[in-house]
């Protein structure tokens, strides 16, 4: 029985490898793909998380895709619409049909002679979990990992003392059980990040006994939160009075733009920016708010992800008394809740650990090339897409400081056109040589987050010039990406189908 061949395979079906097949089924109809999916379900972490209040924490003009601009009320959507929009853009493009369930890719290794990658992966029966996984074997001349970076198992847990004496419950966000029931309840949510900021006005009670009698917002240290409408009345009546080919791409470069310069203002003028954050948060909290305590952290806006608020919901909770914020650290876990430093105690019914993430590259896939592992860690990262000397494998990674998406198009454009110009030309192996000694690594992901800094020393590094270098710049990964050729002198052509086709030679980038 003859091995499968892909020309691609994707891994992932979350909002990244729905992209990347719409771009592999329009540009490169010549290409044979599937998509190789761990779990049972398409839309990643939008179908993995469940929380209440889960939405987006990037306007969904740019969140949504390129090719189908998002034509939704809402600029900041509910988790249930995006899940609904990822799956809707699979169906009506019939790439949920090249899709492959409960496949996950454990090994790949690069074979020079044969110019393919040869995938090992596992398939589990949803209908026997307690099976072992079957061996799927397979090659596939390029892979396209669109898995993001989460780890999608397990979220980051500290070890607080005493948690097993509560006599309640304790919840992670990322493992949230469908028959919570925490309505008239004493709540303590732990964090103070986005899956924080969402979580605590939406289990807050609006008026009808519904929710939880009181939610506290335990954190460590403040985050900056900043209030944004939920509807964009420009986007709005651009989509009343254009057609979507046209407001689409006005409203996400109108969105892109402002948020980008918002980071840059941000990097440059730190101080006006948290002067104009703090202006618009007293005008927003109680008069006489203790706004230093509770919402003034001690870095600069951008260092670490600034968390948004539609309607400023967690504020207006704030201000009726159904959700309170605490800043401390934890002592331990008492049978009756959580006693903090300063000798406060919180009762407590729930504890939500919104602890973070872990991070997990490239799905945990062990790569070799000529059977020799890739060390990851040592790689720098081309164009933010792709990893120093391995061949034929690109990486969906979005922005830190902007929407997912605005990158993931650019970078599934790029990758097309590479394997048109390899299919054209008959070279079968695209790879990324760095032959400048004067690039210095760096830090991949430009945050002090702890989520990021927990799991930089297994990341790839970014360099310190370009094409290595990674800016968090739509603008100028739009000129990198969209608006440069495939043929830099940097990404190196090789391995020709026949004598009669030369492997293109390595230069330096000027």
């Amino acid at each position: 029985m003859s091995t499968e061949h892909l020309d691609v395979l994707v891994v992932g079906a979350g909002l990244s490898g729905i992209g990347a097949g719409h771009y592999l089924q329009a540009e490169c109809p010549w290409a044979s793909y599937a998509i190789f999916e761990a779990r049972d379900a398409i839309g990643g972490t939008w179908d993995l998380f469940r929380y209440p209040g889960i939405r987006s924490d990037s306007d969904m003009y740019t969140l949504g895709y390129s090719f189908r601009p998002w034509t939704g009320e809402k600029s900041i959507a509910d988790g249930a619409s995006i899940l609904e929009y990822i799956r809707e853009t699979a169906r009506v493009e019939g790439i949920d049909r090249k899709i492959r369930f409960n496949h996950r890719v454990v090994t790949a290794n690069w074979s020079t002679e044969d110019a393919r990658w040869e995938i090992t992966a596992e398939r589990t029966d949803p209908d026997r979990p307690d099976a072992a996984p079957e061996r799927v074997e397979l090659t596939a001349g390029f892979v396209f990992s669109c898995s993001g970076y989460y780890r999608y198992d397990h979220g980051y847990q500290p070890d607080f003392p005493g948690m097993d004496d509560f006599a309640g419950e304790i919840v992670h966000p990322q493992h949230w059980p469908a028959d919570l029931d925490y309505a008239g309840k004493q709540v303590v949510v732990i964090g103070s990040g986005a899956t924080a900021v969402t979580l605590v006005p939406s289990m807050a009670d609006p008026g009808d006994g519904s929710g939880a009698e009181h939610v506290t917002m335990l954190q460590r240290s403040p985050s900056y939160v900043v209030s944004m409408p939920a509807k964009n009345p420009l986007a709005r009546l651009l989509q009343r009075l254009l057609p979507t080919r046209l407001s689409g791409p006005i409203v996400k470069w109108m969105n892109a733009l402002g948020s980008q310069g918002f980071f840059q203002l941000s990097q440059r003028f730190p101080g006006v920016v948290k002067k104009l954050l703090r202006r618009r948060l007293e005008g927003l909290l109680p008069e006489g708010y203790d706004i230093d305590t509770h919402f003034t952290p001690s870095y600069d806006p951008w260092d670490q992800r600034v968390c948004l608020v539609p309607d400023g919901d967690l504020f207006r909770a704030i201000r009726d008394g159904s959700v309170s914020v605490v800043t401390d650290h934890i002592d331990t876990f008492t049978e009756t809740g959580i006693r903090l430093r300063s000798g406060r105690e919180l009762a407590a019914d729930i504890v939500v650990t919104a602890t973070g993430l872990e991070l997990l590259f490239i799905g945990g896939i062990e790569a070799s090339v000529d059977g020799e592992p890739v060390d990851i860690a040592s790689k720098l990262t081309y164009k933010g897409m792709m990893l120093e000397g391995v061949p034929n494998l690109a990486l969906a990674i979005g922005y830190t400081n902007a929407s997912w998406t605005l990158k993931c198009d650019l970078t599934c454009d790029y990758v097309t056109r590479m394997l048109n110009h390899m299919h054209d030309t008959g070279l079968r192996q695209a790879t990324p040589v760095n032959a400048d000694s004067s690039v210095t690594p760096a830090p991949l992901l430009g945050l002090s987050s702890g989520y990021i800094q927990r799991a930089a020393d297994r990341f790839p590094k970014q360099g310190s010039r370009m094409p290595w270098q990674v800016h968090q710049s739509y603008l100028r990964d739009y000129r990198a990406l969209k608006r440069s050729e495939v043929t830099d002198g940097v990404m190196v052509f090789s391995n020709p189908t026949s004598p009669a086709v030369e492997a293109e030679p390595a230069t330096v980038a000027s």
